[in-house]
């Protein structure tokens, strides 16, 4: 026989208050005597009681439910932010649900399936989409805030928290042009219209500026190393060795690990002497002996903490970024 599980009344009861005295013992914030508080979690821990938080959500309309959206799963740095993120919603009494946008299930459905779940807010981790998905006339006004987490946004009313893409292309170039190389190239993730607002348009008006109009673009379609070695591959085979590139930017690191392997194991390059590579995350694999490389570590945790502070009202919603750090190793 299934075990009945103890309610607000039965701890009122064994603790000899008021059923509203309980609702408030476990309330934060609420007016109670500490003593009192006290009486009531010492009841309710012997009876095995705890809240019931959908009958709470329905008196205050809130869930503390947040979607987490995610269309990439091959990129191996979604899940130490996923890690980060989550870990700071529980802190502040939300948990996450994971949508996984796919083939099946693209962006628009995913929102809406999570407006229907009555979740407070929507943070997309996407990469794959376009802007113009999440436009006024795509989704309905009445769902839930959407926020976009380590991506520029477009979209006036959709706030997002990303790196500083200018400023983290400057000091990446700059390093570059220091070590004197001068046949750059771009490897790209996704094709989406942000991208030309983003790290490929910084770093290519960059070389532009100082007279090199020609910046080889290698598009990968997708942010995981295999697609990254297809696109070297098929690059490295059509190009003489004297009109290749000497330095390759990827888009992130999975991207620049990927070229790595090609570069070394296929056409045995060494790096950086015959092609130099950076990426961008600051994914802790960068840093292994077998990799050694340059990579822009964005600052996640201070991300993270922005756009919880947001979703909790301590920060305005808006679209803001914040610099990152650039990490020099052997790659260049």
């Amino acid at each position: 026989m299934t075990k009945r599980r103890a309610t607000a009344a039965d701890v009122a009861i064994a603790a000899g208050v008021s059923k509203w005295t309980v609702t408030r013992a476990f309330t934060p914030g609420a007016s109670i005597a500490d003593a009192s508080r006290e009486r009531v979690l010492r009841e309710a821990a012997k009876l095995g009681y705890r809240p019931n938080l959908l009958a709470r959500s329905l008196a205050t309309k809130t869930t503390n439910l947040v979607a987490l959206l995610v269309d990439d799963f091959a990129n191996a740095y979604k899940l130490p932010v996923l890690e980060l993120l989550t870990q700071a919603l529980q802190a502040e009494g939300m948990v996450a649900i994971l949508i996984n946008i796919n083939r099946r299930f693209d962006h628009v459905a995913a929102f809406l399936d999570a407006g229907q779940r009555q979740v407070d807010a929507v943070i997309l981790l996407g990469t794959d989409f376009r802007d113009e998905t999440f436009s006024d006339q795509a989704l309905p006004a009445a769902g839930p805030p959407l926020f976009v987490l380590a991506r520029e946004s477009t979209i006036a009313h959709i706030p997002s928290v990303s790196c500083d893409a200018p400023q983290s292309m400057e000091e990446i170039n700059d390093h570059l042009w220091a070590r004197g190389y001068r046949r750059p190239g771009f490897m790209s993730g996704p094709r989406t219209l942000s991208t030309v607002l983003g790290r490929k348009s910084c770093f290519i008006s960059f070389w532009q500026q100082r007279g090199i109009v020609e910046v080889a673009e290698l598009p990968a379609g997708s942010y995981d190393r295999q697609a990254a070695a297809n696109a070297l591959r098929s690059y490295l085979a059509a190009t003489p060795a004297e009109e290749r590139i000497d330095v390759l930017m990827c888009e992130n690191d999975a991207l620049a690990i990927g070229a790595a392997d090609v570069a070394r194991y296929e056409f045995g390059l060494k790096i950086p002497e015959g092609l130099a590579i950076v990426g961008y995350d600051g994914h802790e694999m960068t840093a292994a002996p077998s990799f050694d490389l340059t990579t822009y570590q964005q600052p996640m945790q201070e991300m993270v903490a922005a756009i919880v502070a947001m979703l909790k009202g301590r920060l305005e919603p808006k679209s803001i970024t914040i610099p990152g750090k650039l990490i020099v190793r052997g790659s260049t």
